[in-house]
């Protein structure tokens, strides 16, 4: 993570994406520029929530993991998103971890900031109930998801979430697995099959995407974004 000490930058973000409409003037000066790598983590569940996160530019991936180390992907997210609203609101620790999918630029405050300058601001407030409903709508479509739809609607979606242009190495097969809930012996059946189909390549335990426009077929209404 790096600040971002560009204050043209930061106003153009505001701009676009109307921020002055949901902040305090008090808050505006206390909100920060982050760029994030691709790969980097924005947060990891279970540790402290001290800032409210903001993504304007970028894409992020949202996963949880459970006691016994599995992991289950459940959703990409593009701007405009908000990563700690829940946790702000709960007082809580982070309960997902999000991860760089690309190059990420957010737009952080610090919970003390918004405690202090924006608890009854109601323009925030709305915004964030906004947030969180629609949130909670969309991990209810996702955990359907994941229980009614077959590992090869599921693999495309996730193959289509995470590649950015034709022909791009996108993914280790054993982080797919993972994050689709599957078992490793079954992803690897259904990778032979999209390799067979021409939709992808096996490259040295990694997938490279060969037809979107096919995996787009298969995956139908992307679930995962």
């Amino acid at each position: 993570m790096r600040e971002i000490i560009d204050g043209g930058k930061l106003d153009t973000y505001i701009q676009m994406h109307h921020m002055d409409r949901i902040f305090t003037e008090q808050l505006l000066q206390h909100i920060t520029l982050y760029c994030f790598d691709k790969g980097e983590l924005i947060c990891s569940q279970g540790d402290p929530a001290q800032y409210l996160y903001i993504l304007v530019e970028g894409k992020i991936k949202i996963y949880t993991n459970s006691a016994e180390g599995k992991t289950l992907i459940l959703s990409f997210k593009t701007p405009l998103e908000v990563i700690g609203d829940l946790e702000y609101v709960q007082s809580i620790d982070f309960i997902n971890t999000v991860e760089a999918v690309s190059p990420v630029m957010m737009i952080g405050v610090q919970h003390r900031w918004l405690k202090q300058f924006g608890h009854d601001h109601a323009p925030l407030l709305n915004f964030l109930l906004e947030i969180i409903t629609k949130k909670f709508h969309l991990k209810n479509k996702s955990m359907s998801f994941n229980i009614m739809y077959p590992v090869e609607v599921r693999l495309a979606s996730y193959l289509l979430s995470i590649s950015f242009e034709e022909s791009e190495l996108v993914t280790s097969i054993k982080d797919a697995a993972n994050l689709i809930g599957t078992s490793y012996r079954h992803l690897n059946r259904v990778i032979t099959q999209f390799c067979n189909e021409g939709l992808i390549e096996r490259h040295r335990g990694f997938i490279l995407v060969k037809d979107i426009e096919g995996l787009r077929k298969l995956a139908g209404d992307n679930i995962y974004e």
